[in-house]
């Protein structure tokens, strides 16, 4: 089935410098010298549009006037459909701020309109903007129901009636599109005085006057847009195609003095970061977050937020939850006045897992998540993973490397398998080896020629000979398993020392527990 969705985005020129996520400060957009958008709280102060700048000053001094900036709204326009693409490859810009997706061959996938349609919402708030969402079988009827949405919520953001709503059926969506305004087709605004002076107000009516006179006096391009919104002859569009690399970057409306204020505009970010995933087919291992400062004579270098993942990602739940917390922590040297996101490290994405059940206890990539999330949460180097050494020594046998550098080593599950047995020496999985293994050994006490740890101890096995390390520091130490007074074992060794005589007391040593 074929399904299109329109997006048309009717505070555009208020919300590229104020987004909905940002305190209302009373901003209010000029054009020409005159308001064309104006935020809630200048609103509620009396500020309506079309009014002079001089009327706006005096019912509020303190609003924030800015000049309505197409720059801007049109890179918030390519924001936008950059992040859609996570929902559909096939989005079109078209006329007067309005998005087309075709999504008939992703219900499906996001189980069905209803949700699909609550996803695009979502995302679009987390964008930062508001819009009037429709959905139609044809995509000129998707646009029309979406600015007939947009044209009821009035362009100060206020619902003025029904909006126009999904159409899921051609019987339903002509049915829609009979009540809607000529208005509403670009080509027809020219010629409304003369709409008018007939009575024709409606598509409905439009579509009943005779066609051949219609086009001597109007063109066309009228008859053709009729057409394609009722599904009457072929729509042609410009998809929107990903770049080859992925830098996105965001201005900020304030300057912002803490880290984690900035997580807004992060997720504005990382949502286009997503939709350019998808549409590569990639998943990324590795992206910095640049904070921008002041520029001019107090210009700093941008503080910068890397973040390497255990396991390649593009969903964007997983990767604003590890902004949220390296952010949480993060401190700034100066007020940040705009964010950059870069994708530093691509791959191609993984295919679905080929097992029918899922593995109990979560998958891996469960796991590297919440390992993930462990490191963002604590820090790189609080969070500690074993990596065996090729050595007898205990000392040195093993190493604590942070988690994220040993999964960088080994990747696949395989890959860890070798290298550990590549590592260890073959015999050492059947030696006995405590639990415990103290960071550096205790010497103990003697009583009657006996060790003695809270309790004489008792050697309950047979010694384990350890000589190695001639290279750097060399060891010759016999191990024991002791048992105390408690029935607790202990790992205690004697010191060998060469070249003493046999009389020499040796010296013993609390080297770990067994549990």
């Amino acid at each position: 089935m074929r399904l299109w969705i329109g997006l048309s985005l009717p505070q555009l020129p208020l919300e590229v410098f104020s987004p909905n996520w940002c305190s209302d400060q009373g901003s209010v957009v000029l054009e020409q010298e005159r308001v064309l958008a104006v935020s809630p709280a200048a609103r509620a102060a009396g500020v309506q549009r079309g009014m002079r700048r001089g009327g706006v000053l005096m019912l509020m001094p303190e609003a924030r006037l800015v000049e309505r900036s197409s720059t801007r709204e049109a890179e918030a326009l390519d924001a936008v459909a950059l992040a859609m693409l996570q929902y559909t490859p096939q989005v079109a810009l078209a006329e007067e701020a309005t998005l087309l997706l075709d999504i008939g061959a992703s219900l499906r996938l996001f189980g069905g309109i209803r949700a699909l349609c609550a996803r695009v919402r979502a995302s679009l708030r987390a964008l930062g903007f508001t819009a009037s969402l429709s959905c139609a079988p044809t995509a000129r009827g998707a646009w029309l129901l979406a600015r007939a949405g947009a044209a009821f919520a009035g362009g100060d953001g206020r619902n003025r009636g029904r909006p126009s709503g999904r159409s899921l059926r051609m019987a339903s969506l002509e049915r829609r599109l009979e009540r809607l305004p000529v208005a509403l087709l670009p080509p027809a605004r020219p010629y409304m005085s003369w709409f008018e002076g007939i009575g024709c107000e409606r598509l409905g009516e439009l579509r009943r006057l005779p066609r051949p006179g219609l086009q001597r006096r109007c063109g066309r391009e009228l008859l053709d847009m009729l057409d394609a919104a009722y599904g009457l002859c072929p729509e042609l569009f410009e998809w929107v195609a990903p770049p080859d690399s992925f830098r996105a970057r965001l201005e900020l409306f304030d300057r912002i003095e803490q880290a984690d204020l900035l997580l807004a505009g992060a997720h504005h970010l990382v949502l286009q970061l997503v939709g350019w995933l998808c549409a590569r087919q990639l998943a990324v291992e590795r992206i910095t977050l640049l904070m921008e400062h002041e520029r001019g004579r107090v210009a700093m270098p941008p503080t910068a937020l890397e973040i390497v993942l255990a396991e390649p990602a593009w969903r964007d739940e997983h990767l604003v939850r590890l902004l949220k917390e390296r952010l949480a922590r993060q401190e700034l040297p100066a007020p940040v006045i705009g964010l950059g996101l870069e994708a530093r490290q691509v791959r191609a994405m993984a295919p679905p897992t080929e097992s029918l059940f899922p593995e109990p206890g979560g998958s891996e990539e469960d796991r590297m998540r919440m390992l993930e999330l462990l490191v963002a949460r604590l820090g790189a180097d609080n969070v500690l993973q074993a990596l065996p050494q090729a050595d007898y020594r205990p000392e040195v046998a093993n190493e604590w490397v942070p988690v994220q550098e040993r999964e960088g080593a080994a990747r696949s599950a395989s890959r860890k398998a070798a290298l550990c047995d590549a590592r260890l020496p073959p015999d050492v999985a059947s030696l006995p080896r405590p639990s415990w293994l103290l960071a550096k050994p205790i010497a103990l006490l003697m009583r009657n020629h006996r060790p003695f740890y809270g309790s004489p101890l008792k050697v309950a096995s047979t010694p384990e000979r350890i000589e190695a390390g001639w290279w750097s520091e060399t060891q010759t130490r016999d191990y024991f398993i002791a048992e105390g007074q408690d029935h607790t074992l202990y790992w205690i060794y004697r010191e060998r020392i060469v070249g003493a005589g046999e009389d020499a007391e040796p010296r013993w040593y609390l080297h770990g527990l067994f549990g």
